[in-house]
């Protein structure tokens, strides 16, 4: 029965190929090769069949325009692979000096690619401009990519306005009272493809207005939070809006059920503020922070800056566990998910891990309109054993690290990089790529006791890792390693096109959607800075 699952499941993907790569695909000789070394079965497809000249293997004419034509077909596949790959790409140069202060980032790359229709993913990048610093920060969407856009296109204001000093908050309160434009908070790094909600924009000033009039009230705001503590203030108090956006009247019925949407669906975040005085990290969910450090021997090691919050993580099941009757010990976390259902243990919205079932049916029976019936089917589910809620929270564990001359880049990936790529590879990836080195460890004594044929293995390993890079872009580099590489390390162009080139209906059961920021240090500030 699996054989003919996958059959299918490669007709169709080679349906979409021969779209992409035209007819002419539909003639090569494909071989299949099902793989089972990660949770779903990898799909490779080799170029072409074995060719036939005469037998001092000499080509004849005919078959030598054959393979031009063939090597033709391979650059013009190669071309629309790259064209996929970097159609999101992003890199921004980062001045050492803007006029404020110094800068520890001299430059970021970062790109997406998508599993799901539309993607889920999202990501954002801007400058402090009222406060020091730079933020960077991915977001993995589920139930949907509502939570995502509006998490990635107002956090970074709530840390902003969170560490701004009390006269900084005054002038933004005059100005908002007197209807004068208000001074930027933030310098985005926007690419081209982004959006924003731009019915719901009123909405969200009004909040973030509330929020900072919340701390001109405090007496305790004057100079600003620091940064562990505004990261950690802003989730929680964007997370509150956006429960609380869900359950007031709004103005029409657009932008009521975009609050709904945002609510019932949700995501997870990290995000980290790099400053002069090191970097902070606020992670909630699954999403991921690693620093790249090279040794003294130019070698590259993985140093992680947060903490998976799944149930491959202990110390969370536990957590989570702690916070509910003994009697439910069996059913908060089962099947690897949280009630069965969700696989990140913390993240933004989903309140439909956090309301009471009272409050949900509530909300949803005052729906008049606005929100389709699928939407709404949905969201009236009620996980099983939603006996005390909640059951899930945005509160982000805070990683501080200072930096050090050693500390190079800083890799935030969602989890689609992750199911992929180990943090190590990862980093000796972007490391490699950055240098240019590609370091090569003596053969042991052991390794040279190997049989022809492992010797061999070894030799193709070691060859694939000083493959030159074809990417400018790291993210991208990251992204092409993660979908095609294969069992040796080596980059398989067949397979890369195999997971590209599958139809949107499938594309998911594969791979998850990707997003991924490179942040490249200034080492020579932090170097002095250190000293």
């Amino acid at each position: 029965m699996y054989g003919r699952v996958y059959a299918s499941i490669l007709q169709r993907a080679s349906n979409s190929l021969t779209l992409y790569y035209g007819a002419q695909f539909q003639n090569a000789h494909a071989v299949a090769i099902c793989c089972s070394q990660s949770h779903l079965p990898h799909c490779y497809f080799s170029s072409w069949g074995p060719s036939n000249g005469d037998e001092s293997g000499n080509l004849s004419k005919s078959q030598r325009h054959l393979s031009t034509h063939q090597d033709l077909d391979f650059q013009q596949r190669r071309v629309q692979i790259n064209s996929i790959l970097r159609s999101n790409e992003q890199s921004v140069s980062v001045p050492e000096f803007d006029g404020r202060g110094l800068s520890v980032v001299r430059k970021f790359e970062s790109n997406q690619l998508a599993a799901n229709t539309p993607n889920e993913d999202r990501r954002s990048a801007a400058t402090c401009l009222q406060s020091k610093g730079m933020l960077f920060g991915v977001f993995d969407g589920h139930g949907g990519w509502a939570c995502a856009q509006a998490v990635s296109e107002r956090l970074l204001y709530y840390i902003a306005v969170a560490m701004m000093q009390r006269h900084s908050l005054e002038e933004l309160e005059k100005c908002m009272e007197h209807s004068r434009p208000i001074p930027p908070i933030l310098q985005w790094y926007k690419h081209h493809t982004d959006f924003n909600y731009r019915e719901s924009a009123s909405l969200y000033i009004d909040n973030l207005r509330v929020f900072w009039q919340e701390l001109l009230d405090s007496d305790e705001h004057e100079s600003g939070m620091s940064p562990q503590d505004a990261l950690d203030y802003a989730f929680k108090r964007l997370d509150a809006d956006i429960s609380l956006e869900a359950q007031v009247p709004l103005s029409n019925d657009l932008m009521r059920s975009t609050a709904i949407q945002v609510a019932f669906a949700g995501c997870t975040a990290c995000v980290a503020h790099v400053g002069m005085d090191g970097i902070h990290v606020a992670n909630t969910g699954d999403c991921r922070a690693v620093l790249g450090v090279q040794n003294e021997d130019g070698s590259w090691s993985a140093l992680p800056l947060s903490q998976d919050h799944n149930s491959q993580n202990q110390a969370e099941v536990e957590r989570i566990k702690a916070q509910h009757p003994p009697s439910e010990s069996d059913t908060v976390v089962t099947d690897d998910r949280l009630l069965g259902v969700l696989m990140p243990l913390r993240a933004f919205g989903d309140v439909r891990f956090k309301w009471s079932h009272e409050l949900q049916q509530s909300i949803l029976a005052s729906l008049e309109s606005g929100v389709d019936l699928d939407s709404l089917n949905l969201y009236q589910y009620t996980p099983p054993n939603y006996l005390t809620p909640p059951y899930l929270d945005v509160s982000p564990e805070i990683t501080y690290h200072k930096l050090r001359p050693q500390d190079c880049f800083l890799i935030l990936g969602t989890d689609g990089l992750w199911d992929e790529l180990g943090s190590e590879e990862a980093v000796r990836l972007i490391g490699e790529h950055l240098s240019g080195i590609h370091l090569q460890a003596p053969v042991s004594q052991s390794e040279r006791k190997l049989k022809l044929g492992q010797m061999h293995e070894l030799l193709l390993k070691r060859q694939a890792r000083a493959s030159p890079a074809l990417d400018t872009n790291a993210a991208t580099h990251l992204i092409r390693h993660a979908l095609g590489t294969g069992d040796y390390g080596e980059l398989s162009q067949e397979r890369l096109a195999s997971m590209l080139a599958l139809p949107e209906d499938l594309a998911r059961m594969y791979r998850d959607d990707i997003t991924v920021t490179v942040v490249y240090l200034n080492y020579d500030l932090a170097r002095s800075h250190h000293n």
